[in-house]
């Protein structure tokens, strides 16, 4: 292991998604789960010991919830960086997570990639949440993120540029599609979604499609 990888602490009851996670991060060298833990206790005693710099944490553990877990571990360590991965959306979860101190809340049907992008931001500071829970939080008016109406108008000002179908393939972008899905869900063909994703790379200012989608995210375009 060298300076720059990011060592993880992964907290998962299921022994099939521990080996899952374990065998997905083996093909991405510069993530390495450095420890596993199978239930609340443990996972609080092992953050304690080893100072990750990324704690991937189920919600449903046997003993303590993992939101729990994720408070008590922000109460030992300000500086702790949890993300939140879960099968499923619960309303009441999302505002517990986040109000727990949770940097990110995932489904745990994620793309791989874009995984690996926000367990790399989030660690780097970053907050990120899945798209399916952002109607819930905006719905909520809960001062998570902003108003959809404010994120328009900043985007309108900050982008210009951008077209609205250009746009419209972002929202697909940042939901990890790819160029073959973009083409099929906007009825267009691969080469034009595959062109209208280099204007939009090369308009934000970024080097590749998952950063369009972590700078869309940070900038509450979607």
């Amino acid at each position: 292991m060298n300076n720059s990888t990011i060592k993880i602490l992964l907290v998962e009851d299921q022994k099939l998604m521990r080996v899952g996670l374990k065998s997905l991060f083996e093909e991405h060298p510069e993530l390495e789960i450095i420890a596993e833990a199978q239930n609340g206790k443990e996972a609080i005693e092992k953050h304690k010991t080893i100072h990750p710099d990324v704690t991937l944490m189920d919600i449903g553990l046997p003993d303590i919830s993992g939101i729990e877990v994720t408070k008590k571990v922000l109460e030992a360590n300000s500086n702790a960086k949890v993300i939140i991965l879960t099968s499923h959306i619960s309303e009441q979860e999302i505002l517990d997570s986040l109000h727990a101190g949770a940097c990110a809340y995932v489904l745990k049907d994620i793309n791989t990639e874009i995984l690996k992008m926000i367990i790399k931001t989030v660690k780097d500071g970053a907050m990120w949440l899945d798209p399916q829970v952002v109607p819930i939080l905006r719905e909520k008016n809960c001062g998570v993120i902003p108003p959809r109406q404010m994120s328009r108008a900043m985007f309108k000002e900050q982008h210009a540029n951008l077209t609205q179908r250009e746009y419209e393939v972002l929202k697909l972008v940042v939901d990890g599609k790819s160029n073959y899905e973009i083409a099929e869900e906007l009825t267009i063909s691969e080469h034009t979604a595959k062109a209208h994703v280099c204007n939009i790379i090369q308009k934000l200012v970024v080097d590749d499609r998952t950063q369009a989608a972590v700078k869309a995210l940070k900038e509450g375009l979607v």
